[in-house]
């Protein structure tokens, strides 16, 4: 059985980040998506409670998707749970690079493997900073995340 740890801040999920679950779920035994708290983004626009249950609610159609919550390191994570590769997506070369020099790091600190998934074209520009910049302008982005998440975002959106 292949076990795999995807982790992110996903705040908010996004469509980006569910087509990396939805492969993910077809091409892995088991998918544990880790939702943590970045310490260098700023103040998060969603709690850790409602990360978790935003990924709970979109990944609910995966039956082998699991959703936690975590505050250490990821290879501390990827340990603990005994999985057998760190999964991370990729919309662009930029993300490539910082991506692989994290995957390095965290073979050489845990020697555990990272594997990439590359973004297909049209959510490839989907970047949670930008729902989150859109959503307190108080502009509708419901179609570049799950319902679920775009119900929360229209409650956050100013009046």
């Amino acid at each position: 059985m292949v076990k795999v740890l995807y982790p992110g801040s996903f705040d908010p999920v996004h469509n980006g980040h569910m087509e990396v679950c939805a492969t993910a779920s077809r091409l892995f035994d088991h998918v544990v998506v880790a939702a943590m708290r970045n310490p260098q983004k700023s103040s998060p626009f969603f709690t850790d409670d409602e990360r978790s249950e935003m990924l709970t609610e979109a990944c609910q159609h995966l039956s082998n998707v699991e959703v936690v919550q975590f505050g250490e390191l990821v290879v501390d994570l990827a340990t603990r749970l005994e999985v057998d590769f760190i999964l991370k997506g990729l919309r662009g070369s930029a993300d490539f690079e910082s991506e692989l020099q994290m995957a390095q790091m965290n073979k050489s600190v845990g020697g555990v493997e990272t594997l990439f998934l590359p973004s297909a074209s049209e959510n490839a520009f989907i970047a949670s900073k930008y729902i989150r910049d859109i959503t307190r302008f108080g502009t509708d982005c419901s179609h570049l995340v799950p319902e679920s998440v775009a119900k929360r975002l229209r409650e956050k959106m100013p009046k």
